[in-house]
């Protein structure tokens, strides 16, 4: 399993985080990873809602199906699977003094015989993630 955690921190208000957060097509604007992000359903964003994700690390394209697994004030999760790995975005947000911060953890955990590449992987999701904070912080401070 990898696990990748990173703070970003924003002057935007926290609800505006949040209702952005929440549509996971946005990925496409903050996940360096991400090559597409398209809603699988229709109607309002509700936990169950669904995203078809195309991302692409190390050099191949990936699909998952990400579902919203939680949504409350406050913290957004999005789980995304396919027979390879299971990808949990764990988004926590939290405002103070004009400034909103967010807490995201990323965690990979890779099923069958992918099981064998996680201490190989985990320096390149670390980069990813360390790529991740001044893209996430340029959309969310552009709303």
């Amino acid at each position: 399993m990898v696990h990748v955690h990173r703070t970003i921190t924003v002057r935007t208000p926290a609800q505006t985080v949040v209702d952005y957060l929440k549509d996971f097509a946005h990925a496409e604007a903050w996940d360096p990873g991400t090559v597409s992000c398209t809603r699988s359903d229709t109607g309002p964003i509700v936990v169950g809602a669904q995203w078809h994700n195309v991302s692409e690390f190390r050099g191949k394209k990936t699909e998952l199906t990400y579902r919203l697994d939680r949504l409350e004030p406050g913290r957004v999760v999005f789980v995304g699977d396919n027979k390879t790995a299971t990808s949990t975005d764990d988004l926590t947000v939290s405002e103070e003094n004009g400034t909103t911060t967010i807490s995201y953890h990323a965690t990979i955990e890779f099923h069958g015989l992918a099981k064998l590449a996680d201490p190989f992987l985990k320096r390149q999701f670390e980069k990813m993630g360390d790529e991740l904070v001044p893209e996430m912080k340029k959309a969310l401070e552009a709303l």
